[in-house]
């Protein structure tokens, strides 16, 4: 294996700590990306800007400042790319639509920002769904994104590009969002960590929206101990954005380090979230949960509340929203928009305020009956998607009757999650036959993500299924 190869392998964290020790050239990482870029952009289409010059100037920089004795940030010099939906001054965010194909943005998102305050270098823009509408990671304006383990499958969305450009070792992390289950699907099928925070635990400020009430910004790693380093720089409090939690952040590294679960209780609620779940992925949770047994996790079963209402409410109130948003365009150039895109958002056009009203009104009552069926425990254990990633042909429904109900098939198990604005955190599972990766989430109560990191990291430190990786 080249030198190239094997330092684009490395974790997120692992290449931090390498670059402020001296031992790898921030250069010499980017480099090794880029080669990873090369190769497999032309396979799975997850950029849709390339920034390899800049990456490479920034890159310098860091490897002069390193070398001068500056104090560098937590993450200097190490390359990440970003869904195409967080804005940059001065730089155009097509938030993978026709109709922003060359907007440019006047402020900068207050997630890069505070990667950039840590030394991050940004490679590029990432593909992903039209205006984030879409869990297929289907894109008519820009191609689809294809899963890096097999290029006829999908990545899953929204956040396509992340998940792709992650998972083929073209970055180290990647940001994407989540309304409906847009950054754990694509960590499942493309064999990631993905973490979906408590709503308002990260700032949302000068990032494109979809639905206010449900919308969260979360990373997308390989690792578990990577995604809590991010996390643990993204979170805070920010006057950019009031829907910002000022509670103050947990030491999210040192729990997915800890390793101390024994004792730990895990839910299994077997009703509805095993309902459908095919057999491969059936066996490999069931795999799973052993290996939590084995680490001193005591596992319960649980009866949940009513999901398909939880369901049906997350759909009103997303639906609403995003017509809502996106009203002005759909008047003035609706043929701009993909049919798919189109045919949802006027869905949502034929929601009354009552339908809104009631979902908004349920909605503590709701969260408040899902903790309560968690029995104590700390965290639930569930599938994220019946089944691994299907193909690109089989889930391109674009304008055709079926669309609404392949959509609401892929998202089942994620969307009432978002409802509840719950954190839920999925973790590589390992394989199922033909090489395709599965994972399972976990879910804990409001700004429990420290819990869910440490009950990860210690199921990640036994299993290790980040050491295989797609070729």
């Amino acid at each position: 294996m080249s030198q190239k190869k094997d330092l684009a392998l490395m974790g997120l964290a692992e290449a931090a700590q390498a670059v402020a020790r001296g031992r790898v050239s921030a250069q010499a990482l980017t480099e090794a990306c880029l080669a990873q870029i090369e190769e497999w952009q032309p396979r799975v289409n997850a950029f849709l800007k390339l920034e390899a010059a800049a990456a490479l100037k920034a890159a310098k920089a860091v490897d002069r400042a390193r070398k001068r004795g500056a104090k560098l940030g937590r993450l200097a010099g190490v390359p990440l790319a970003h869904k195409d939906m967080y804005y940059r001054a001065g730089k155009e965010t097509s938030c993978g639509s026709a109709i922003r194909r060359h907007w440019k943005a006047t402020e900068t998102s207050t997630a890069l920002e505070r990667l950039d305050a840590e030394g991050a270098l940004d490679l590029g823009r990432l593909n992903m769904a039209e205006f984030a509408f879409g869990p297929t990671g289907h894109n008519y304006h820009y191609g689809h994104a294809r899963n890096p383990w097999n290029t006829d499958r999908i990545t899953g969305g929204s956040s396509s590009g992340s998940a792709a450009a992650v998972a083929a070792r073209m970055a180290f992390g990647a940001l994407g969002s989540d309304t409906g289950g847009s950054i754990r699907l694509p960590a499942h099928y493309c064999g990631l960590v993905g973490m979906k925070p408590t709503w308002g635990r990260v700032s949302r400020a000068a990032c494109m929206p979809l639905s206010y009430s449900l919308d969260t910004v979360g990373p997308l790693t390989r690792r578990v101990e990577d995604n809590a380093l991010l996390l643990e720089i993204l979170a805070g409090a920010d006057p950019r954005d009031p829907t910002a939690s000022s509670r103050p952040v947990d030491r999210y590294l040192a729990a997915a380090r800890s390793g101390a679960v024994r004792g730990m209780k895990l839910a299994v609620p077997r009703a509805y979230f095993w309902d459908k779940l095919n057999k491969a992925s059936a066996e490999s949770l069931e795999a799973t949960l052993k290996t939590f047994a084995k680490l001193g996790v005591k596992i319960i079963e649980i009866t949940p509340p009513d999901m398909e209402m939880i369901t049906s409410a997350a759909m009103v109130m997303m639906s609403a929203e995003a017509a809502a948003l996106h009203a002005p365009w759909l008047r003035t150039r609706p043929h701009l928009y993909s049919d798919q895109v189109r045919a949802r958002l006027e869905n949502g056009l034929a929601l009354s305020a009552l339908d809104y009203i009631d979902a908004q009104r349920w909605r503590g009552e709701a969260v408040a009956a899902f903790v309560k069926a968690m029995n104590g425990a700390d965290a639930i254990f569930a599938p994220v998607a019946d089944k691994p990633a299907p193909t690109i042909a089989e889930t391109d429904v674009a304008g055709k009757p079926e669309a609404g109900k392949v959509i609401a098939t892929l998202t089942r198990l994620t969307r009432p999650i978002n409802y509840l604005g719950l954190p839920g955190l999925t973790v590589p599972a390992g394989f199922v036959r033909g090489g395709m990766p599965v994972g399972f989430q976990l879910i804990g109560r409001p700004f429990d993500e420290a819990l869910l990191y440490r009950l990860g990291g210690a199921y990640e430190a036994k299993t290790r299924h980040y050491e295989r990786v797609p070729v």
